[in-house]
């Protein structure tokens, strides 16, 4: 697991001993080669583990529809960590806020309008209102 972050280089580019070091624990990916962080099957493998993995993600993995998705409906906050253009993605987003509403903060300053959005977001944690736009909340039908 964490014993990665001491393991010599070549082991730190082996897929197979990066792998095994993510079943232990997933905070050995932030020790394993900069090339395995850019590994689409390397990132789905541990989002699907712990979407909090997706902050070890390459900048072009982090743009990635399927890597941000499984992120987000393992962990909704992660979606602080994916590109902009996807924290601008309707489908992205419900599928963080449904998971923790908390995640709108992450949201675009559009989708934080979004009356469907902040609305499942809020269902699923009322405290998430303070992230939505000045007119949904105060918005009845949303407070």
């Amino acid at each position: 697991g964490l014993a990665l972050r001491y393991a010599h280089t070549n082991m730190r580019v082996d897929r197979d001993v990066v792998l095994a070091a993510m079943k232990q624990t997933i905070a050995a990916l932030q020790h394993a080669d900069r090339s395995l962080r850019a590994d689409r099957e390397i990132l789905l493998a541990a989002v699907k583990q712990d979407g909090s993995a997706l902050k070890h993600a390459s900048s072009e993995l982090r743009t990635h529809c399927d890597v941000v998705l499984a992120a987000v409906n393992q962990k909704g906050i992660a979606l602080e960590h994916a590109s902009e253009d996807l924290r601008a993605d309707r489908v992205i987003v419900l599928a963080a806020v449904k998971q923790d509403g908390a995640a709108l903060q992450y949201a675009s300053k559009d989708l934080r309008s979004d009356q469907r959005v902040v609305l499942t977001a809020v269902g699923q944690d009322g405290a998430a209102l303070q992230h939505a736009s000045d007119n949904l909340r105060a918005d009845p039908t949303v407070v």
